[in-house]
């Protein structure tokens, strides 16, 4: 089987490539497992030695639209791709050419490079929970369903929107085996912070646990929905492996969510690492990102998502001790220095 990732060197397509690889079979639409003979890394950035040695692995770097308009991206062989390279909420705001050209013409371009195959491959879409946007004119309901109306606020979920809709259209027309999927915010992310309005959801986590200040721009009471990357990633791969029958409509699916607030998220991490590192979460309201996160939603009813056998993480808790395991080949050797800054700051308690 021969698998694309696009953003592949990101922090979900790094994990994303590192899981498929160990597991080294896919069942891909509910056909029998296949092994995995090549995956296609495509990213701005080279990924790190341990895939680059991979035998199954091949590297494509450049930016996404000139690579498709170049470069064999998609070719006669390629079974599956994972479309997960995007411009984020932040930076579509502050730039919204760079935000159309990076999630509507790059998705597009995508989608007829895989319409030009002999075959229809399977392109699982990495959506977002940002297609769903509250507004005084039409705001959201108590609870998010997967025939929820979208109604996004931003840039970025307008974008996601569209891409979920040329997916659904590429695939009714049988030129892909289409699978949208709305990824909730991920937490904790290990490395630096992105321009996406959520990053904080991790960094108020993460900087702390390695003794370095971080800002909440939200009030405590803000109700967010999570997910940690081990349940995002199986999302993920749960959608390329579900048969056309187990999938139901060409229409997306939202993965389960954690609903919790960022009170609650500081209040684990005091349970987790202890009051002096909890302190070192500062308050400091920033209304613009605000204004996009406190538009999205928190309660989500995954019902198709459950059909598939996947379920929310247990708690927040469970997420921070997830964050903190033991760095193994599904974990970045950056997170080493997060769990020594742990160490370091519960030592300075």
């Amino acid at each position: 089987m021969n698998i694309v990732i696009t953003g592949g060197a990101g922090f979900l397509g790094l994990r994303l490539a590192r899981t498929l690889l160990q597991q080294n079979t896919l069942a891909l639409a509910g056909s029998t497992a296949q092994a995995i003979r090549r995956l296609t890394l495509v990213d701005r950035v080279a990924p790190p030695a341990d895939l680059l040695a991979d035998s199954r692995v091949q590297v494509l770097e450049g930016d996404l639209n000139a690579l498709l308009a170049s470069s064999p991206v998609i070719t006669e062989g390629t079974d599956l791709v994972f479309h997960l390279a995007a411009a984020v909420s932040g930076e579509c705001e502050a730039d919204f050419d760079l935000g159309m050209r990076s999630n509507i013409d790059a998705t597009r371009a995508l989608l007829e490079a895989c319409r030009q195959l002999k075959h229809a491959p399977t392109v699982v879409f990495a959506s977002s929970l940002a297609v769903f946007g509250n507004s005084p004119e039409q705001p959201l309901p108590a609870v998010i369903t997967d025939t929820t109306l979208p109604t996004p606020q931003n840039s970025y979920g307008i974008q996601k929107f569209i891409g979920e809709q040329l997916v659904a259209d590429y695939a009714r027309k049988g030129f892909v085996r289409g699978r949208n999927v709305r990824l909730m915010t991920v937490s904790v992310r290990p490395g630096k912070p992105n321009g996406a309005a959520s990053s904080f959801l991790s960094g108020m986590i993460r900087e702390p646990l390695a003794g370095i200040r971080a800002a909440c721009p939200v009030p405590p009471e803000t109700p967010v929905a999570l997910s940690s990357p081990s349940r995002t990633i199986r999302g993920l791969i749960r959608a390329a492996e579900a048969s056309d029958a187990d999938w139901g409509a060409r229409t997306a699916i939202n993965l389960p969510a954690l609903k919790t607030t960022a009170g609650e998220m500081a209040a684990a991490l005091e349970r987790v690492a202890g009051s002096a590192v909890a302190a070192l979460i500062d308050w400091t309201p920033d209304a613009a990102i605000a204004n996009i996160v406190t538009s999205w939603p928190a309660h989500i009813d995954a019902a198709r998502a459950r059909q598939l056998g996947l379920l929310p993480d247990a708690n927040f808790d469970a997420i921070i001790a997830e964050y903190l395991e033991p760095v193994d080949d599904l974990h970045g050797a950056a997170q080493v220095s997060f769990r020594d800054g742990l160490q370091g700051a519960v030592r300075r308690q």
